[in-house]
């Protein structure tokens, strides 16, 4: 193994290097130690301060030395780039599968304590009208299952049946003439009425109010819960003396009292056709 040491002072620039070769099996010279280089400050060339100084006493020669010091010197200015670019790939990578994972990651659902148009109701009190829509299923026999609206004249027409009377009756009642319609044309037909969607009970918001307009009644409502639905009192409201009208009767409603909790026998449910007026 052969150490070589160099330094030398040129008006007050020095240059020193420490370098350890060694000869592995094959006789190839190997570094064992970087070159360490202290304090240079020249006009000349690094390279030029560091071998024009240097006297290396190796049995190849200078040149295989100069070489090797040259090569330890560039080889961080090419793999600086390389690994530089390399993060900067893993960052782009990394970048991408995050904003891969947002766009695939699936919106949560919004929801809203709403009173939907068109909700479903009970068999058994609620009473058909125009515009609701039946869900009739008989089974084993498709041509006859399905949606039927009930027209103006509150009836359903039927394939191979006609029409058959359904507003004013509860799905009970209509799924019983359904069956007896159909015993004409089919043996012991199964039978299954319900109400899909409720269309034909409505209310209606008039006056001061901040969505005035007609409303589906698909729920048992108040007087205060309708005020609620379509937005709450318009400014200049007069709380005092609201009423309903429902046909010739004309129902005081006092919001004032009702919300401080007195008097809550005023709060009645709403009645389809009912008029809640707002002065």
């Amino acid at each position: 193994m052969d150490t070589c040491n160099a330094s030398r002072r040129d008006s007050g620039r020095a240059v020193g290097s420490t370098l350890t070769l060694a000869l592995d099996s094959s006789g190839e010279v190997s570094l064992l130690r970087r070159l360490q280089i202290v304090h240079v400050q020249s006009k000349r060339s690094p390279l030029r301060n560091l071998f024009g100084f240097m006297k290396l006493p190796l049995p190849f020669g200078g040149g295989v030395a100069n070489a090797l010091c040259l090569l330890l010197l560039l080889l961080p200015l090419f793999a600086a780039p390389g690994s530089a670019q390399t993060t900067s790939q893993r960052n782009q990578s990394r970048s991408a599968a995050e904003s891969s994972n947002a766009e695939s990651k699936p919106a949560e659902p919004i929801t809203a304590n709403l009173r939907a148009p068109g909700a479903t109701a009970g068999t058994k009190t609620f009473k058909v009208g125009p515009e609701d829509i039946l869900r009739i299923i008989v089974w084993r026999e498709p041509d006859f299952t399905g949606l039927y609206t009930v027209h103006s004249d509150g009836k359903i027409t039927l394939p191979l049946v006609g029409d058959l009377q359904a507003g004013g009756l509860t799905a009970e009642q209509i799924q019983k003439n359904v069956t007896d319609a159909l015993s004409k044309l089919i043996q012991k037909p199964n039978v299954t009425v319900t109400v899909q969607q409720i269309l034909s009970q409505k209310y209606y918001m008039d006056g001061l109010i901040n969505r005035p307009g007609e409303y589906h009644l698909t729920a048992p409502t108040t007087i205060l819960e309708a005020i609620s639905i379509a937005g709450g009192l318009r400014e200049f409201a007069s709380e005092k003396k609201i009423y309903v009208l429902r046909g010739d009767q004309r129902i005081p409603f006092n919001y004032k009292q009702v919300i401080k909790g007195k008097n809550l026998a005023q709060n009645i449910q709403l009645q389809s056709g009912d008029h809640v007026i707002v002065p």
